[in-house]
Parts: C-alpha cells; sequence; structure tokens
C-alpha cells in the first residue's frame, strides 16, 4: 500500500433539511434533520478514508474557536500539529433538498490563511515518497494557492503523485479560473473532476473529449477521472485509452462530498495497486453507499438495508 494524504479544506458542515419549496423571507419552517459533523473537501475525504480502514495523513488548518477544537478533536493524533489561526473556522450551513441536492451558506474563516509553511509543519516528504497526494479547496485556501508551484516542487523532489481536486471558484468559471488549473493540471499526475467542470474548462460539451483535451495538458503518464454522478465514472488512462464504469442504483439520502467520497475510494484503490478500472468502481461504490445512507457509512451494505431502488 503506497502512503495517502490530503492536503486542504477541513473546515464544519450544518447540515439541516430537506426543505421545499424555498422559504420567504422573514418566515421560518421545521425540517426533520440536522447534523453537525466534519466538513471540506479535505475533510470529507479524510472521513471516508477513515470510515474504510484505510492509513493517511492530513494537512490542514484551524480557527481558534470552539468549533476549530472540535475539528482537531474529531482527528485525534492526525491533527496534532495543525496550526491554529486567530480567525474563527469556516462554517458552511447545507440546506437539503427531496431530491438530494443541497445549497450551501459558507463564511469564509480560517480557510484563507492556510498555507504551504502549514502543509510542511505536518506532512513529512519521506513518508510520503512514492504516494499520493490529494490536493483540494484551491479556491477556498487563498494562501496556499498562490504558493501551489512551491507545492508541485516540493511533491516532485519526494516522487509524491498529486491528485487535484479544485472544487467550485467562488467566483464561477472566469478564465483567469480556468487558466490556473490548466496551469496546475500541468504539474499534477492524476485529476479528479466533476463532469461539469471538465466540459467547462475545455470549452467542449462531450466529457470524453473534453476529458482527453485536458489530459494532454498534463505530464506523461497521468491519468485523469471525470466524476458523472448517477452516470458513473470514466477516465484517460495513461496511455491515452478511455476507461469507462457505471455507478450503483441507490436511493440518495444526501449528496454533500460525494465526488470527496469517490477520491477516497479511487485512491485507496490506486495506492493498493488495482487497475484502473477497478479504482474508478471502488470510487463509485463507496460514493454510493455513502449517498444512501444515514448515518453516513463507507463500508460494504448489510443485508437488512435496502440500497437498490
Amino acid at each position: 500500500m503506497k502512503p495517502l494524504a490530503v492536503i486542504g479544506n477541513v473546515n464544519i458542515d450544518l447540515i439541516l433539511g430537506p426543505a421545499a419549496p424555498w422559504p420567504k423571507a422573514g418566515t421560518e419552517i421545521i425540517v426533520d434533520h440536522d447534523e453537525l459533523r466534519v466538513g471540506g473537501q479535505a475533510g470529507n475525504s479524510a472521513l471516508a478514508w477513515e470510515g474504510l480502514g484505510v492509513d493517511y495523513e492530513i494537512a490542514a488548518n484551524v480557527g481558534s474557536d470552539q468549533f476549530g477544537r472540535w475539528l482537531t478533536e474529531a482527528f485525534g493524533a492526525r491533527s496534532s500539529k495543525w496550526p491554529v489561526r486567530p480567525e474563527g473556522t469556516t462554517l458552511s450551513v447545507g440546506i437539503t433538498h427531496p431530491d438530494g441536492e443541497r445549497t450551501f451558506f459558507t463564511t469564509r474563516g480560517h480557510l484563507p490563511r492556510f498555507n504551504f509553511a502549514d502543509v510542511l509543519a505536518v506532512l513529512d516528504g519521506n513518508n510520503l515518497a512514492g504516494g499520493y497526494a490529494l490536493l483540494c479547496g484551491a479556491f477556498l485556501t487563498d494562501d496556499l494557492t498562490q504558493d501551489y508551484d512551491a507545492l508541485f516542487d516540493w511533491t516532485d523532489k519526494h516522487r509524491i503523485a498529486v491528485a487535484l481536486d479544485t472544487g467550485w471558484p467562488l467566483d464561477g468559471w472566469i478564465e483567469a479560473n480556468c487558466d490556473a488549473v490548466r496551469h496546475w493540471l500541468s504539474r499534477c499526475g492524476i485529476a479528479l473532476i466533476n463532469e461539469v467542470e471538465t466540459t467547462t474548462l475545455a470549452g467542449m460539451g462531450d466529457p470524453a473529449e473534453a476529458a482527453r483535451a485536458l489530459h494532454a495538458l498534463m505530464p506523461a503518464g497521468a491519468i485523469f477521472v471525470v466524476k458523472r454522478g448517477p452516470d458513473g465514472a470514466i477516465a484517460i488512462d495513461a496511455d491515452g485509452k478511455l476507461v469507462s464504469v457505471a455507478a450503483p442504483r441507490v436511493t440518495v439520502v444526501d449528496t454533500i462530498g460525494a465526488g470527496d467520497v469517490f477520491n477516497a475510494g479511487f485512491l485507496a484503490a490506486l495506492a493498493r495497486g488495482e487497475p484502473l478500472a477497478n479504482c474508478l468502481s471502488a470510487g463509485t461504490a463507496v460514493a454510493s453507499r455513502a449517498i444512501s445512507t444515514l448515518p453516513r457509512s463507507y463500508g460494504p451494505a448489510k443485508a437488512s438495508e435496502e440500497a437498490v431502488r
């Protein structure tokens, strides 16, 4: 098993819902479900690895409030070197809808001040040599994002393959954001991007052709993965061949963090040396399991659970 790490955004998620229709201003509604949990792309992927029993390291920071302390406690010894910022911890309130989709309201909080020095304070490049580092939350971790080239130089030095999942830009896919991501792809060994992001970045409507175009920007031997939700996943492998898998049909409970959970399942299989098709299947299986269970689970479905509709 090759070593695994995740670098990026860990914050608080407060999930409420389902809510439909959207309430009018000045009114109050009662919802059936609430949950306070670890969130953020890095947090979601780490929780999935935890649930799968996969060893990993995580580089993040927290704010200097009760939420920051709660996040640190949630990760135990893995968070012992996390820097604490004087800002409040980033909080996302997610309102779920009956179809499983969601709307987020997020504070900026501590995440913009996460930086390259914070990463080096937590991760030992020698311990991760030859492994994989999932890099996520690019449009929320402002200080680190400005130093991505230095981070890529560090991972190259230690032969750590970077798996990039940028997340959605706060100001949308303007040309500056698209240019930045194309540059980052040129330094990454793996891309883990959803379908809308892929077609938008490439300016193409077909996800497979868009993936091929973006794969061409990456180093030799790279893998480009397109996460397609209920339609499964496709990938362009190191030889430029298209690989695709279907997703299990499940009854959706909560889609929050589905792509992050996919990343964890995919990379865990890749670290075990499994073929690319198996890695895609592992990612879709874990994500499908997560979005169809409450409380959330990441392992195989129990016989008593009805997952397939």
